[in-house]
């Protein structure tokens, strides 16, 4: 059975920490957790990084072995090419991830690159998002 892949990008390791009332109180620990928890049986690739090019290289790794891909690009979202081209090459279904609602953000936030090859757009259910997108990506693909 391939994994789902769930790929955070930067400064997500300070959930629970950072802004919390934009990202609320739930850490990244927890959010794997809730992941896992959500994916059952079916195996679970979780990562964080802060790095564009961590991130890539993750995307081209689940391009090799993985179901399906949740990513929360975070600033990534708005401003790589880079990492748009990486997910291109996956064939299964992608979820785009926001904790908060990026469309009641600021402008700089309402361009997303990825939702360009995103099969799904999640945003505002803070980290409660996570299991749903979970759940809704084994529905995809089981469908």
């Amino acid at each position: 059975m391939k994994p789902i892949y769930v790929l955070n990008g930067p400064n997500l390791n300070r959930l629970g920490k950072r802004e919390p009332d934009i990202y609320g109180t739930t850490t990244l620990a927890e959010v794997e957790a809730m992941c896992r928890e959500a994916a059952g049986a079916t195996p679970v690739a979780f990562h964080q990084t802060n790095s564009e090019e961590t991130l890539i290289e993750l995307v081209h790794e689940a391009i090799d072995e993985g179901a399906g891909i949740i990513i929360n690009p975070a600033a990534f979202t708005f401003t790589s090419l880079a990492l748009l081209d990486a997910l291109k090459q996956f064939d299964g279904p992608i979820i785009e991830l926001h904790i908060s609602n990026i469309h009641r953000r600021e402008p700089i936030y309402h361009r997303s690159y990825v939702s360009m090859v995103a099969t799904s757009v999640m945003a505002g259910f803070g980290a409660a998002g996570y299991p749903i997108a979970v759940k809704a990506l084994l529905a995809r693909l089981a469908a």
